[in-house]
């Protein structure tokens, strides 16, 4: 048996017929970037997320970059964040000129650990970035309270998390800004590249929509310097049929996590957890060993299909090297990056596909 990492084509099969009339929609009306596709989707997962506003972006990179403009981050700034996830999460602290500053995770979650989140407050500092890595929440209550005891605003990197919930409420609305992924790969996403931005406040959103439209709300008018980070029609079209989908895909994730964590209780592998109060939509199933790389070869003969998120922290990354930071610095995020290993997470994961991969994990000898 071979079982992919993941299986795009045969999610895009399941909805193929809504999927093409509403690319045709889109097609019949020009309407190619922006426009009625793009508004109803920012007004439906708005609803879905149970925030008031939403903002859609060109990309989940676009959406964070933004959000450090609109708390007006810039140079000399400091934002405390992870250093493992995604580089993008980084990266929009850089664009802006603002450095940003790594709070090591915490060994179970993997998420940024709120024991450790209130040394790393300066005077520099602006605001607090975490992520919900994986899909998996990272701990609302006590990130909240400091940032709210210190006057920082809180931006929620909610990437891979689409429709996770922290007891009962859904993450994108904890924030002061939330920012969500729409990447094929990812939970809810697009046939392409896409974003969006999360939000109560009515004047970031205004700004944002600005923001993403060359700086201006009056066409040929710029108020101050924006860039091309619109949303294309057909992504929004695309995004809307998907987000009908999604909770019964969440629901699937979470059964296929729930397979694996019954079937791989018995393994020297450390698997993931839900934490007190957290619904993971299991944007990724990630296991740890240190034989990992072994593991993944063994898989790998077998048909299985794994990858690799995150090899590397953020703070040993050539791109970072000037922060001054070494190996041992962040030692949790060292840890799990050099022990992790992704196994096959999609809703059309079957029944034998998940205990094929069991299987063969079970028949690995050399831990």
């Amino acid at each position: 048996m071979n079982v992919p990492y993941f299986d795009l084509p045969g999610q895009i099969r399941s909805i193929r017929p809504e999927l093409d009339a509403a690319i045709a929609r889109t097609l019949d009306s020009c309407a190619f970037c922006l426009g009625p596709e793009v508004a109803a989707f920012e007004r439906d997962f708005a609803a879905f997320v149970g925030a008031g506003r939403c903002v859609g972006f060109n990309s989940g990179t676009s959406a964070l970059h933004v959000a450090m403009r609109l708390l007006g981050v810039g140079p000399g700034d400091e934002v405390i964040t992870t250093p493992y996830t995604f580089v993008a999460t980084s990266w929009a602290i850089s664009y802006v000129g603002a450095k940003p500053v790594y709070v090591d995770i915490d060994e179970a979650t993997m998420n940024l650990d709120p024991r450790l989140l209130e040394r790393a407050i300066t005077p520099r500092t602006k605001a607090v970035m975490p992520v919900h890595l994986y899909g998996h929440p990272f701990d609302l209550d006590p990130i909240v309270e400091i940032c709210g005891r210190r006057g920082l605003p809180l931006v929620e990197d909610a990437a891979q998390a689409h429709g996770a919930r922290y007891k009962g409420r859904p993450v994108g609305t904890f924030g002061a800004l939330s920012a969500f992924s729409f990447y094929p790969g990812k939970n809810l996403g697009a046939c392409g590249e896409g974003g969006a931005l999360t939000m109560e406040d009515a004047g970031f959103e205004s700004r944002a929509r600005a923001l993403r439209e060359h700086g201006s709300s009056v066409r040929y008018y710029h108020d101050e310097v924006g860039y091309n980070y619109r949303m294309e029609g057909i992504q929004g079209a695309v995004l809307n049929v998907k987000l009908g989908h999604l909770r019964a895909w969440n629901a699937a994730r979470r059964k296929v996590a729930h397979r694996y964590h019954r079937l791989l209780a018995a393994t020297p592998l450390l698997l993931p957890l839900e934490a007190h109060g957290a619904e993971s939509v299991y944007h990724l199933y990630v296991v740890r060993h240190p034989a990992r790389d072994r593991l993944r070869e063994h898989l790998a003969k077998r048909g299985v299909g794994t990858a690799l998120h995150y090899p590397l922290p953020l703070h040993l990354q050539k791109c970072y090297a000037g922060l001054g930071h070494r190996a041992g610095d962040f030692p949790a995020s060292e840890r799990a990056a050099n022990g992790c290993l992704s196994l096959p997470m999609y809703p059309e994961l079957t029944e034998d596909q998940v205990d094929y991969v069991a299987q063969s994990i079970s028949e690995f000898k050399d831990w």
